[in-house]
């Protein structure tokens, strides 16, 4: 379109402006009556646009809501086939289609009205040079050869109009589009930097809990007055019934939200006063669903730390045997991967988490649920791994099997917004509480 507006769309001006005043200059009766019809057609024009831009951006949204469930359909299409769905699930894509279809053809009736408009508005200003015409023909100097001259006038003029129109048209159309880019691009992050905001230095591990309320939607407390302290080095298992508040714990030290209330302190410095940047370039993170991105299994890996080295590399997948298959395949570590990592296993993709993990060697290590994809056998190989991963680092590691969490130096239990019991495993055990309960639930 830009493009289009220096090559074409200048000429038309000129085109347009140039053909007016030489309307104007050799007779301005004969100029008015050919472009009377140019305040309509500016009203007109006004008016479609107005309607023509709404239904391109309501076509827009439903073109995105059919896209996100297109995406969402095939991601889960074994689910839906599984679950025999595919009807149901093809007669909401048709309604989707429906809607995509109807917004698409309400918003072309309006723009093709330009056309419309400016083809009526160039019949009615020749029809009215005819009846001036026949007034003035042969007085006030109007000779015929002036007449046949407005004739091409006019059509000099409108040829152009109805170009940039056409243009117009196609402007309304990519704006809408990049109206909805620009939503996205616009929307303010709800976790920032402060504005004195200093880069971390080395984090040491000391990290605190002081106070700390944390509510998704306002009024329903998820965490209610947390308070803990967490010594370097120290190995930290957070258990407890699902919605408990163990994942939001974590979320919470490495800034993925903020606490409405109370502070969280690493090395007694307040989170929220240091880059989010630095902190979490310090952190280790995984998750029972870790992303892998389309590109090579090297380069996947290489996210936990871009300059390493090959030898960097092999030894990090090495440490949780994801070197066992990845020497299997035909190109080894260039062996290419699409997005999500389709052509793993739900293991091999978190052995790979894991390496990535391993490199990047974290000064604190967030474990959430990140053995829950590997089945016992292979959880016992890359046990030496973890605990290597571990060592000398502070770490909080979720789990529900507690088979996995038996080394810990504590465990919280964590259960309706709080922290309800917390200890040494052994000390857990002999005191007969929460912990006992959930133990004896899973190896009674």
């Amino acid at each position: 379109i830009i493009e289009n507006s220096i090559t074409t769309l200048i000429p038309e001006f000129i085109t347009v402006i140039a053909v007016t005043i030489i309307m104007f200059t050799r007779n301005p009766k004969l100029a008015a009556a050919s472009l009377f019809t140019l305040p309509p057609l500016i009203l007109g024009i006004f008016i479609i646009s107005s309607h023509a831009e709404k239904h391109w951006i309501t076509f827009r949204k439903k073109s995105s809501n059919m896209n996100a469930f297109i995406n969402e359909d095939l991601s889960g299409i074994k689910v839906i086939q599984s679950f025999n769905a595919e009807k149901e699930t093809d007669g909401t894509f048709q309604q989707l289609v429906g809607d995509y279809r109807s917004e698409f053809l309400k918003a072309v009736r309006w723009c093709d009205g330009y056309g419309s408009l400016i083809d009526l508005c160039w019949a009615l200003g020749n029809l009215a040079l005819y009846f001036v015409g026949i007034k003035v023909l042969g007085i006030e100097n109007v000779s015929i050869g002036t007449y046949i001259a407005f004739g091409s006038y006019i059509g000099m003029f409108w040829s152009p109009i109805m170009n940039l129109s056409n243009y117009y048209n196609q402007l309304i159309n990519a704006s809408s589009g990049a109206m909805r880019i620009f939503e996205i691009i616009d929307t303010e992050p709800t976790i920032t930097n402060a504005e004195n905001a200093k880069e971390m230095s080395s984090i040491s591990g000391d990290v605190e809990f002081k106070n700390v309320d944390f509510e998704y939607e306002k009024g329903v407390k998820v965490l209610d007055k947390i308070n803990f302290k967490v010594r370097k080095g120290e190995t930290i298992a957070l258990v407890g019934p699902t919605g408990a508040g163990k994942s939001t714990i974590v979320n919470l030290l490495s800034r993925f939200y903020d606490a409405q209330n109370g502070q969280i302190l690493i090395d007694g410095v307040d989170v929220k006063s240091v880059t989010m940047e630095s902190l979490r370039s310090q952190m280790g993170i995984m998750t029972q669903d870790n992303y892998i991105f389309s590109g090579t299994i090297r380069d996947n890996i290489l996210y936990g730390k871009l300059d390493a080295t090959e030898e960097e590399i092999i030894a990090a997948a090495t440490a949780f045997h994801a070197d066992y298959f990845i020497n299997k395949l035909e190109n080894g570590y260039d062996t290419k991967l699409t997005a999500r990592g389709g052509e793993l296993s739900n293991g091999q993709r978190q052995l790979l988490a894991f390496a990535r993990t391993m490199i990047s060697m974290p000064k604190i290590l967030i474990l959430d649920e990140a053995t829950s994809n590997i089945d016992t056998k292979t959880e016992l190989l890359v046990q030496a791994g973890i605990t290597s991963l571990l060592k000398d680092r502070t770490s909080f590691v979720i789990a529900h099997r507690l088979s996995t969490i038996q080394n810990a130096d504590r465990i919280f239990v964590v259960d309706n917004g709080g922290i309800v019991e917390s200890g040494s495993p052994s000390e857990l055990m002999e005191k007969k509480g929460e912990y006992y309960n959930l133990y004896m639930k899973q190896f009674a």
